[in-house]
């Protein structure tokens, strides 16, 4: 039954720390990359969709993103979704290619993004503590039906702890990565 607390606590929390990771991807840093415009849906056919499930997006070199919709009348449509966006970047349309330069960050902006990643970092490491708080929870209410001892319930909440302290580090780390590659020229 521990092993089964502790091997729960740790999947949620590896999936807290992978999802931290896809949410940094999502903060660029000048460098072109197709994840950016992972978060900007367009209208399709009375639908909300990811540009991805209706356009090539390619990398044309490292500060520059090509789009490439499917379907002619979409190019207006992905182009409107991209220039609305709070990314601030804005597509050169030519026939139904669109390139997106990206622009070089300002100081102001990279601080910005700095906030946004710490505010990242924060929520995933609230969400490895309710894991943490869940799995000890449970290995309380073991010991209180009295089917593990006392001696059990010490050693799995250390061992839990351990798990947290672990994934914490993973994410500082990340965050430390993130500012740095945010703060690089």
């Amino acid at each position: 039954m521990l092993d089964e607390i502790r091997e729960d606590a740790k999947v949620r929390m590896q999936k807290s720390f992978e999802n931290l990771e896809v949410n940094f991807a999502k903060i660029r840093t000048g460098r072109a990359h197709p994840s950016i415009l992972d978060s900007i849906t367009v209208d399709y056919y009375g639908s909300q969709v990811p540009i991805s499930q209706v356009a090539n997006i390619n990398l044309e070199d490292s500060r520059t993103l090509t789009v490439q919709p499917w379907e002619q009348p979409m190019v207006a449509v992905v182009e409107k979704a991209i220039m609305t966006s709070d990314l601030g970047i804005n597509p050169v349309t030519v026939g139904n290619l669109m390139r997106i330069p990206m622009p070089p960050l300002t100081e102001e902006r990279r601080r910005d993004f700095i906030k946004v990643a710490k505010s990242e970092a924060e929520q995933a490491r609230v969400a490895i503590r309710n894991i943490r708080r869940d799995a000890n929870s449970a290995v309380k209410s073991l010991l209180k039906d009295k089917d593990i001892t006392e001696d059990d319930a010490r050693q799995s909440d250390d061992q839990i702890q351990k798990l947290t302290d672990d994934v914490i580090k993973k994410v500082d780390a990340a965050l430390a990565d993130k500012e740095a590659s945010l703060m690089d020229i």
